[in-house]
């Protein structure tokens, strides 16, 4: 009993996630952000713009750190606008390498950064394009002029909340 018990401690890989580090530890809305819907995205860039729904285009990695603190924004996105718009969060690996790309395929707007966010209105027209991480309250005040909704000045202020060590929660 003592032998085992004294092996179990050697060699023993340990589990080492960071969200400041850019090692891969796996899919990055599943370990920091605690949504796995995000990826594989519902529907392709085309298809989106197709459905005439305001659409969010996510560029991202899974060994950035960028991205991974950048990906609890996406998921509030999601929570929030989920039902009311398409969210298509892609890793930049997935982009299939060309010359040229068309309007409806998402590597005609990949910047060569991650994070990167790219924002469509329901007719397809670029509303925001934002390099970096982008503040939630950000690309709030535009979807709010994208579906006619007061300003956040004139409604429910919402605050953030911890939900555990690497998610944030917004509530009234």
């Amino acid at each position: 009993m003592i032998l085992v018990s004294g092996l179990n401690g050697i060699n023993m890989p340990t589990a080492i996630a960071g969200l400041k580090d850019d090692r891969y530890e796996g899919d990055i809305f599943t370990l920091y952000a605690g949504n796995g819907s995000l990826v594989p995205p519902k529907v392709t860039l085309e298809q989106a713009l197709e459905r005439k729904r305001p659409t969010i285009l996510v560029f991202y990695l899974d060994d950035n750190s960028d991205s991974k603190q950048y990906s609890t924004v996406v998921s509030q996105l999601q929570a929030f606008y989920g039902r009311t718009l398409d969210l298509i969060a892609l890793r930049v690996d997935a982009i299939p390498p060309k010359k040229t790309y068309a309007k409806t395929e998402a590597g005609y707007y990949y910047s060569g950064v991650v994070p990167q966010t790219v924002l469509f209105d329901e007719t397809g027209k670029v509303v925001l394009n934002q390099k970096g991480s982008v503040a939630y309250e950000q690309i709030d005040d535009v979807l709010r002029k994208v579906f006619k909704l007061l300003p956040r000045s004139e409604s429910v202020e919402l605050r953030r909340q911890p939900v555990n060590e690497f998610n944030t929660e917004l509530i009234p």
